[in-house]
Order: C-alpha cells, then sequence, then structure tokens
C-alpha cells in the first residue's frame, strides 16, 4: 500500500482478486474493489489539519492509531492494526496519526504512551487502549469496541398502589 498525499488516496491491493485500487482518505460508505466489488480495507493517515474529515464524519467506526516514528512498540502493532482493518473490510477505517507530525491531536486525546489507540463512532470515542498488546488482545478489544451497545430495557411502569 502506498499514499498518495496530493491527493488524499491510497493504493489498496484488493485481497479477494488482487486487483489494485486507489482508495480516498474521504468517502461516504466504505470502498469496495473495482472489479470484484468486495469491501476493500480503508487505511489511511490523517494530521491535524485533516482528522476531522478522515476520521470523524465517516458512517463506519474509525480505529485511530496515534503513533510515533520512533517507537519500537508502533512499529510491532502496525502490521496487526492492519490485519484487523483487512479481516473487517467494509465494517472499519483504519486512521494512522504520527503524533510526531500532528501535535494537536496528540494533546486533543491526551496522548502519554504510543501507540494509543482509539475506536470513534461519529467522532466520539467508543474505546481508547494505551501501549501495544497482543493480536488476540487487540482483536478481542477491537470486536468489544464494536459490538452495538445494548439497547436499554425499557423500565416497566410503575405500580401504583390502591388509596
Amino acid at each position: 500500500m502506498t499514499a498518495d498525499v496530493a491527493v488524499g488516496r491510497t493504493v489498496v491491493t484488493c485481497p479477494h482478486c488482487g486487483t489494485r485500487n486507489r482508495v480516498p482518505s474521504v468517502a461516504d460508505g466504505f470502498p469496495r474493489c473495482g472489479n470484484c466489488r468486495n469491501p476493500l480495507p480503508w487505511i489511511t493517515e490523517a494530521g491535524d489539519d485533516d482528522f476531522a474529515a478522515v476520521a470523524e464524519r465517516p458512517s463506519i467506526p474509525v480505529l485511530v492509531d496515534l503513533w510515533a516514528t520512533w517507537c519500537g512498540p508502533c512499529r510491532m502493532v502496525s502490521p496487526v492494526l492492519e490485519q484487523l482493518a483487512t479481516e473487517r473490510a467494509g465494517v472499519i477505517k483504519l486512521v494512522k496519526v504520527d503524533i510526531d507530525r500532528a501535535p494537536e491531536l496528540g494533546r486533543r486525546f491526551q496522548v502519554q504512551a504510543v501507540p494509543t489507540l482509539l475506536v470513534l463512532r461519529g467522532g466520539e470515542i467508543a474505546a481508547r487502549q494505551a501501549g501495544a498488546a497482543p493480536v488476540a488482545v487487540l482483536r478481542r478489544w477491537l470486536d468489544d469496541a464494536l459490538a452495538e451497545p445494548d439497547a436499554p430495557e425499557p423500565n416497566p411502569p410503575e405500580k401504583k398502589e390502591p388509596s
């Protein structure tokens, strides 16, 4: 995968048919392969200037990876996150943010350790994970974050005592 920063697109090879597709950083819905129409992994980068458009507006949940180039655990977790995004193509969008290049986002999300992972739903934080973890732990954390919260049970009507 390669990023084309000037036009805000990433080239993604379809895991189903091998076709190379240009995937925009910002779009409605989720990307599909131009050849086989299967969902594509949506993996992109964002910074201080474009984070709102890239990560807060999508209709699907967004997994945000707040990382740093000098961080060894960040480099170890990155392929795991890409694997999870590929497994959940059409379900999530993975947005990578280098906090050294996006210091405002680091402050906004109060990043004290890297990597810091967030799941955003409608721009709001639904889950947070600080530090690297094994793939099984991250998969379980992500699945829990993606699970729809149970609808609250309606309160039964109060029984009134006869007077």
